[in-house]
């Protein structure tokens, strides 16, 4: 008796194990055929091996952008296709929109975008208790009901069919859809649908734990951003550079460059000790006061840090914070400064670089009364201060005597060109000191004025300011 052949299921992606295509993980077993209780009990020990795999390494993912590329890696295996794309699109209209891509550029997935997501199978909507219909296409080539666009693309990119499942979580509800393309006309089978449909779950909610972090991290960032300068003056005498990158942990690291009366100049970096909004409140009252006090009494930095002092203990008496502020003189080149347990600013020249002698000082708010005496510095033509937060050195993922030698060895290596531009000099100590850049997709750091970001190290959570002063 001739039976008609069974349709083309899409092959399995090398990359994860290869599940047996034997009954549904929830079937009976098949009549008719010795031990089919053992094949089918084989067969769902293995999905559920191959499930708890992919989820655990899903959970090990850190960031929306990691969760969204390992959810298309392991659907890919799971459905047996090469190649994918989420389209976040979250139902509350918060954001962020984004499409991610599994084996896709940038240029493939602006032709994609131009079909329409119903096509695709993008714009599922989720349906009772959070399921969702799929989204299937055998063979686009011969649908003839299949877009003119859709087709066009396809033929375009190289693939065939598609399967899309919509991406839901509770109680957010609707996120967005991922597809995944197929080379050859095909189909997933009950059992990779299945297995698919149990790992979608799980991600989706994984998903929009990672993306509330995002939302999170970026309302900190906006914060943060807003309780810092929005530019750096501009006097004679004197050329300023500010680069800035961000840690994961929002820390309460501030910086200021102000102009003062005389054409005088003052600069500070700081930091207040915890992370996360506490931190970045206590690191805006510590800033705003820094101005305040810089203008009252800039000539003197221990009267500025002593008054900083003060405020600290009475709005944050449990809390420790370090700056080092100077009053700068650009006409003279010259410097008075004052350190609270901050490090000691770099003074870059021809000759070579070296770090200023400041006097040993406890943070702020860590004893009965902050005291220290300030250091006078003279600098020459083209010499550049180097003003940083302890982030720099604590990225470098050395003690800190290496750190200090790393720093220094890097501002030593400048070649005079770069020297002679505080914002290169930035630059160039950043990319020197700092570990190299991660792969895309894993967590980096962001440069908030226009540096290069970088995937931070051992301490990656910690704010970085450097700030350049080049005296004329």
């Amino acid at each position: 008796m001739s039976t008609s052949p069974p349709p083309k299921v899409a092959g399995t992606h090398q990359a994860l194990p290869t599940v047996p295509q034997t009954s549904g993980p929830f079937d009976g077993p098949p009549p008719g055929r010795p031990g089919g209780v053992q094949d089918r009990l084989a067969s769902w020990i293995s999905d559920l091996t191959t499930l708890h795999g992919l989820i655990e390494r899903l959970g090990r993912t850190r960031t929306l952008a990691e969760a969204l590329n390992e959810t298309l890696r392991a659907g890919a295996g799971l459905v047996g296709a090469r190649r994918g794309l989420v389209s976040l699109c979250p139902a509350d209209g918060l954001g962020p929109e984004r499409m991610t891509g599994f084996g896709l550029d940038r240029a493939d997935l602006g032709h994609i975008e131009t079909v329409p997501g119903r096509c695709v199978g993008l714009d599922l909507a989720g349906g009772p208790r959070g399921a969702a219909a799929n989204v299937l296409h055998r063979d686009i080539a011969a649908d003839e009901t299949a877009h003119p666009r859709h087709r066009e693309v396809a033929a375009r990119l190289g693939f065939a069919a598609s399967y899309a499942v919509a991406l839901t979580a509770q109680p957010a509800g609707r996120l967005g859809a991922a597809v995944w393309l197929y080379d050859e006309p095909g189909q997933p089978d009950a059992r990779q649908r299945r297995l698919l449909a149990h790992y979608v779950r799980q991600a989706g909610q994984h998903i929009a734990n990672r993306l509330e972090l995002a939302r999170v991290r970026a309302d900190l960032g906006g914060v943060r951003e807003g309780l810092l300068p929005t530019g750096l003056p501009r006097l004679p005498g004197v050329s300023l550079a500010l680069r800035h990158r961000a840690g994961a942990r929002g820390g309460g690291v501030f910086w200021d460059a102000l102009a003062l009366p005389d054409d005088a100049l003052g600069l500070a970096v700081g930091g207040v000790c915890g992370d996360g909004p506490a931190a970045l409140a206590a690191m805006g009252r510590l800033r705003a006061g820094l101005r305040a006090y810089a203008v009252m009494e800039g000539e003197d930095p221990v009267a500025v840090l002593s008054d900083l002092e003060l405020l600290l203990r009475l709005t944050e008496p449990g809390r420790a914070a370090t700056a080092v502020f100077c009053h700068a003189e650009p006409a003279a080149r010259r410097l008075v400064l004052a350190s609270a347990g901050h490090p000691p600013p770099l003074v870059v020249g021809p000759a070579g670089a070296v770090f200023a002698e400041t006097a040993l000082s406890a943070p702020l708010n860590m004893l009965a009364c902050w005291e220290a005496p300030s250091v006078e510095l003279r600098v020459g033509g083209g010499e550049t201060v180097l003003l940083y937060s302890d982030g720099l050195l604590h990225r470098t993922g050395r003690p800190l005597d290496g750190a200090f030698a790393r720093l220094r060895a890097a501002a030593e290596g400048a070649d005079p060109a770069t020297r002679a531009d505080p914002g290169a000099l930035a630059d160039h100590v950043l990319r020197a000191v700092l570990p190299a850049p991660g792969p895309p997709g894993l967590p980096g750091t962001e440069d908030a004025h226009g540096g290069p970001g970088g995937r931070a190290g051992a301490a990656g959570g910690a704010d970085v300011v450097l700030l350049a002063a080049r005296f004329c």
